[in-house]
């Protein structure tokens, strides 16, 4: 976005500006409101203040109402354009997060369990040589093997 850029979310238009723009009576974009068609955002002093975003939706409404759309339809085809709209921001913020973390990390290293279990690192595109063998039964020594220090018996 450059700095001449008007940013589409926000709410800067009162409702005489929205409605002009969306060529719609005041008095519509209200009942809209009130049918959480359009739902503008409001000043401390509760004055409606539409965006860009809005003004299209009002001017999407007017279209699919004309087309013979009823309201309750025109309402769940909103929500779900508003969902998607979410939805591509969110990707587009993880595909940016993505990118900038592979910029940070060029040949970054894969990890995985080596024969004892110990991580491994290995670089993109190498492959881990698999055991083959398998243990059935390895005896464990026993606590008190482990805690007691070696017999020291001279040999002889």
């Amino acid at each position: 976005m450059t700095e001449h850029d008007i940013d589409e979310d926000a709410p800067i238009f009162a409702i005489a500006v929205a409605a002009e723009l969306s060529g719609m009576h005041p008095q519509t974009l209200r009942q809209y409101d009130r049918l959480g068609l359009v739902v503008p955002a409001r000043t401390q002093g509760g004055s409606r203040r539409y965006s860009l975003r809005h003004v299209e939706q009002l001017r999407e409404v007017a279209r699919m109402s004309s087309d013979g759309i009823g309201l309750p339809a025109i309402v769940r085809i909103l929500e779900l354009e508003n969902r998607v709209q979410e939805l591509h921001s969110r990707v587009r913020d993880l595909e940016d997060r993505m990118r900038a973390e592979l910029e940070k990390r060029p040949g970054a290293r894969v990890f995985a369990a080596g024969s004892t279990g110990a991580v491994v690192t290995l670089r993109h595109g190498t492959r881990v040589r698999r055991a083959t063998e398998v243990v059935v039964w390895r005896p464990r020594a026993s606590l008190a093997q482990q805690s007691e220090p070696p017999d020291e018996t001279p040999a002889g």
